[in-house]
């Protein structure tokens, strides 16, 4: 028998019991009905190539095709982990029949293997990788190759629309159904877990604390789970179900459960499968909104998002954008760096170029006395342009990122490739101030501009220091705890702005991330697209728009709060709640 067949039995086992011991019965949507159309299930094999996400594995799947379909049309779809389970076809077939649910495609898809080259050897199972792991490997397997596998091989169509796609499973496959939705929510709208594992195997007992902090997805979920299931060394499962129930709460998604006594099995779950497909599917083909009633209890829908505020594209088309900020007016300046341009954008959206031949300028910040100041690092100068673009070198000979200058003309200037920050008097004398961050990136001030803030991108910290009265750092610590993408080890860290209440804003690999002045993350506002998130200022004439320069385009988004503007006087927020 092959390997992987004497193998299903266990690695499915949570599916496997005899109906003289299940508690929880299957009712009749679970079971076959006279007269109900019978949809076709077609078995195969997906073998990936060597530039596949998950290189040299194969796959058993099912795809489940109802007598409904119309295949002129692209068609909804189920994708369920380990091969299905919960009775799913008959569950489609009964479903379907009574109008409950779209007619969809079910696929059915095991976790891959890569074949061991031996009798005397083991396969190498992908389970735990696949499922158990953060990031989005496993959405993109599914987007990129499979999807169109399953297209080509089985002359289907399936919907790109995310609110035409469901995706479940059990214990692992319940927490990879839910990440591929978390990771890819313009691609999986509604997702069902049993027995979920959001514990500690590989990273997902942080899901909790990352949906409490992070703007709300378009998702809706339905959980599943006992208080028999798993208390072992990666966590209690019966605990975390609920933790995750109550996060996404309390971040106002459309959420629904059913608790019981069950144990880490798919009792239950089969049981209720019909009465949670009826619920996720309801109202199709409406959209599925985040935080549909408007009840998330998150910061960063509370405090700083305004309402029904977007990402707005500003500016496209550029090589790669950085450096923004403002001038007293509220008129934003980005920089272009590979096309040595400054770009200007207007109150009324326009966008124009400010200066060509910049010398590579990166960061910008205008000062006390309305000149913009620009790190040309290119030249290795720090210059400074008026009103009409004509230019003044500042300082020569430093090499520069990013800076920032405070109410008295004080620059500071990061140098990641020598690891220093750099203090520039107003006579244009300089000076290192500080070394040794691994690669010193953004710098700001507090809005009192008593503290330097530094962000290390290759570190998860942002540095705080505090000024001296001759400009000199002291105190030095590792102070804004940031949060990392799975399988990173850097935060991304880069530029940064802060508002008048004194929160600290930090691009980074994960998102906006926007902290308290006790240095602790309160939320995360994800990007605008998913390229580099370079840099970030307020701008408008209420100084209340976030700006973010993203790869290559420039994005803008409303808030209730408004930034502090470069150069001005100091601003002594209240202070923080500890």
């Amino acid at each position: 028998m092959n390997c992987f067949l004497r193998l299903l039995p266990c690695l499915l086992g949570l599916f496997l019991t005899s109906a003289a011991e299940n508690p929880f019965p299957p009712g009749p949507d679970s079971q076959p009905q006279e007269g109900v159309p019978q949809g076709e299930v077609v078995k195969g094999t997906y073998t990936a190539a060597t530039n596949s996400v998950f290189p040299g594995t194969i796959r058993a799947y099912s795809v489940y095709i109802p007598q409904q379909l119309d295949r002129s049309r692209p068609a909804p779809l189920m994708i369920l982990q380990d091969g299905g389970g919960y009775q799913a076809v008959n569950v489609f077939n009964n479903l379907i029949a009574r109008k409950q649910i779209p007619p969809l495609v079910g696929l059915l898809i095991m976790h891959g293997r890569v074949p061991s080259q031996s009798t005397n050897a083991l396969d190498r199972f992908n389970r735990s990788l696949e499922y158990d792991g953060l990031g989005d490997a496993y959405a993109r397997f599914l987007l990129d190759e499979f999807f169109p596998f399953i297209e080509r091989t089985h002359g289907l169509k399936l919907s790109p629309n995310p609110d035409d796609r469901a995706i479940g499973g059990a214990s692992s496959g319940g927490i990879c159904a839910f990440t591929a939705a978390w990771e890819r929510p313009e691609a999986f709208h509604r997702v069902f877990t049993s027995v979920g594992t959001y514990v500690g195997l590989r990273g997902g007992n942080a899901y909790p604390t990352l949906i409490r902090k992070t703007e709300p997805k378009p998702i809706r979920i339905f959980l599943q789970d006992g208080d028999h299931d798993l208390d072992i060394y990666g966590g209690d499962w019966w605990m975390a179900n609920q933790e995750m129930e109550r996060a996404l709460k309390f971040a106002g998604y459309d959420v629904e459960h059913s608790w019981s006594n069950g144990g880490h099995d798919s009792l239950h779950a089969t049981q209720i499968f019909p009465d949670a497909l009826r619920w996720l599917w309801r109202d199709y083909p409406a959209p599925i909104r985040a935080n549909p009633e408007k009840k998330s209890r998150q910061p960063v829908v509370r405090e700083v998002l305004a309402n029904g505020s977007e990402w707005q594209l500003v500016g496209q088309g550029y090589r790669f954008t950085e450096g923004p900020t403002a001038n007293a007016k509220g008129e934003v300046y980005f920089t272009d760096i590979p096309n040595n341009r400054i770009h200007k954008v207007g109150l009324d959206a326009q966008v124009s170029v400010f200066a060509e031949d910049t010398g590579g300028a990166n960061g910008l910040k205008f000062g006390p006395d309305g000149r913009l100041y620009a790190a040309a690092n290119g030249r290795k100068q720090i210059v400074a342009y008026d009103a009409t673009g004509a230019k003044t070198v500042v300082a020569d000979g430093i090499e520069s990122n990013d800076l920032c200058i405070t109410s008295n003309g004080r620059l500071y200037v990061t140098d990641p490739g020598n690891k220093k920050v750099w203090l520039v008097q107003p006579d244009g004398s300089k000076r290192v101030v500080d070394e040794g961050i691994g690669f010193p990136n953004g710098v700001q001030l507090s809005p009192d501009q008593t503290l330097l803030l530094v962000a290390d991108t290759r570190g998860q910290f942002v540095w705080s220091y505090q000024i001296a009265d001759d400009g000199s750092l002291r105190f030095k610590q590792r102070y804004h705890h940031l949060h990392l993408v799975d399988g990173s080890t850097q935060s991304g860290a880069d530029g940064m702005t802060v508002d008048r209440d004194g929160r600290l804003y930090v691009t980074t690999e994960a998102g906006l991330q926007f902290c308290d002045q006790a240095g602790r993350v309160n939320g995360i506002i994800p990007k605008p697209q998913r390229q580099w998130l370079s840099n970030v200022t307020f701008g408008g004439p209420e100084f209340s728009d976030l700006y973010v320069t993203c790869g290559d385009k420039v994005y803008r988004r409303a808030t209730r709060v408004r930034g502090v503007q470069s150069g001005t006087a100091p601003i002594r927020p209240a202070p923080p709640r500890l």
